[in-house]
């Protein structure tokens, strides 16, 4: 078989970088197959996906205490002052 861009396997590095994508189910249904068929033949990739799986969920339990008007203030300061392009 040849492959092509579209039809060769992912790499590790590959699914690392696609595997939000793949949680947001934003992956075309090639993309998906492609992502899915790696899975079937590589365990640490399956347990990276997991993990992030557990992390997701970890942050979505995770509620920030609320910050107080002039920190607030001041973080809105520091942000706009590294915006600003330099002279």
């Amino acid at each position: 078989m040849r492959w092509t861009p579209s039809t060769r396997p992912l790499s590790c590095r590959e699914v690392v970088e696609l595997v939000t994508d793949y949680l947001d189910d934003s992956l075309s249904p090639k993309q998906r197959a492609r992502f899915e068929h790696h899975l079937t033949g590589c365990d640490p990739c399956v347990e990276y996906l997991g993990q992030i799986r557990a992390t997701v969920a970890l942050a979505h339990r995770v509620h920030p205490d609320p910050v107080d008007p002039p920190t607030t203030q001041r973080l809105v300061e520091l942000y706009r002052a590294w915006q600003r392009p330099s002279t």
